[in-house]
């Protein structure tokens, strides 16, 4: 049988196996082209926004590459690819196993193989993988980012950034499904840094959720900025982006949900301030480095019931972090929003924070905000605070 012959039978098996959802994986090795650096490619068949796509990772010495094309496309370059420059293709599906080869006579063979035991097929999905809301498997962005590796293993290192995630998505996920889909067209992830839990969000509102949530990541570090974008075009997240910027100068009048993790002293109450002027659905942020209330304390020095757990630095740092959130959660409520205080584990940089939820009601009667105002007042004269930053920008 003629090489052409015997690629035409080739493509007839590989078209079946794919069109019947049979497909583990295809091989592709003994590379002979003229990349130094290429060893492999792995494709699968994977599901983005709900289409059905073909996956090649590209395995480099140093780095791997990640194409999506759409099943014929893909079906067409696993051929040329097999016909030029890799010596062997392997396709493994439920029920067999399938093997081209070239000869040292430039002859093609093709075997098939029925395995003994049929293999488990591979969940095109991101979702009810280890009961995880994220699933590590045929995620590119996870790949990029350096928590998984090419078939989806998480790194031993990075199996705390991968509970991070999971646990920051089973937080938000009753949140986000409490309010409607015209609830959720806008989120803003101020301070996104390298991205992973932007991505994750981004992941679990359209692929598990189905929603289709325009997301934005914003960073000052310019690098991360690139790196991210070009992460999410790799995935095909064509609807979420990062821009470069401060969060006290980003604007959004039109936010949804407003995101802030981690944001640096006084850059959570600018948070907090873009989304209650943004009049925002939903607020999550988890303050950290409560320098400007601690600040205040030490400067003016009052003397109260409370002087004894003030008098040690380290009494009157998480003083201050504990002064600083309750205050914000109050200045949450005087603007409507009913809040909750949990306990956030984060990576071994943060190991825990307060994260404060901040869930818009309907607005507080004038009598009740008199009374939230008087609060907040009386809190910061008790502890010595002449200035609280977010109730100045809010002007109260």
């Amino acid at each position: 049988m003629s090489n052409k012959s015997i690629l035409e039978k080739f493509k007839i098996i590989l078209v079946a196996i794919i069109s019947s959802n049979q497909l583990v994986k295809v091989s592709l090795g003994n590379y002979k082209g003229n990349d130094d650096t290429l060893r492999n490619i792995y494709i699968k068949k994977v599901k983005i926004k709900r289409v059905d796509k073909l996956s090649f990772t590209y395995r480099h010495k140093t780095r791997d590459i990640f194409k999506n094309l759409d099943i014929d496309s893909g079906i067409d370059l696993i051929l040329k690819l097999v016909s030029n420059d890799f010596r062997i293709c392997n396709i493994l599906s439920v029920d067999k196993e399938i093997t081209l080869a070239h000869n040292n006579k430039e002859m093609l063979s093709l075997k098939e193989k029925i395995k003994s035991k049929v293999a488990p097929l591979p969940s095109s999905n991101h979702d009810h993988e280890k009961k995880r809301l994220i699933a590590s498997k045929n995620s590119i962005y996870l790949n990029a980012l350096k928590v998984t590796d090419g078939v989806g293993n998480v790194y031993k290192a990075a199996q705390d950034k991968y509970k991070q995630i999971n646990r920051y998505i089973e937080i938000l996920s009753p949140l986000i499904k409490d309010l409607s889909p015209e609830q959720t067209k806008s989120i803003v992830d101020m301070g996104s840094g390298k991205g992973y839990l932007t991505f994750a969000l981004y992941d679990y509102l359209h692929t598990v959720l189905g929603l289709e949530s325009k997301v934005t990541g914003v960073e000052f570090r310019d690098d991360l900025v690139t790196l991210c974008n070009g992460i999410a075009q790799q995935a095909s997240f064509d609807k979420l982006n990062f821009v470069q910027g401060s969060i006290q100068n980003f604007e959004d009048a039109n936010m949804d949900i407003l995101i802030a993790l981690h944001a640096c002293d006084t850059a959570t109450d600018d948070a907090i301030y873009k989304g209650i002027t943004a009049n925002a659905n939903l607020i999550v942020v988890a303050p950290c480095c409560h320098k400007q209330i601690r600040r205040e304390m030490e400067k003016y020095g009052i003397t109260n019931e409370l002087s004894v757990l003030t008098k040690h630095g380290i009494f009157l740092e998480r003083h201050a972090e504990m002064v600083t959130d309750a205050l914000r959660a109050l200045v949450l409520q005087y603007f409507g929003y009913k809040t909750k205080v949990i306990e956030y584990v984060s990576d071994v940089h943060t190991p825990k924070n307060v994260l404060i939820i901040g869930i818009k009601g309907s607005n507080q009667s004038p009598g009740k905000r008199l009374q939230i105002l008087a609060e907040i007042k009386r809190t910061m004269i008790f502890f010595g605070i002449r200035e609280h930053y977010l109730t100045m920008l809010l002007n109260l």
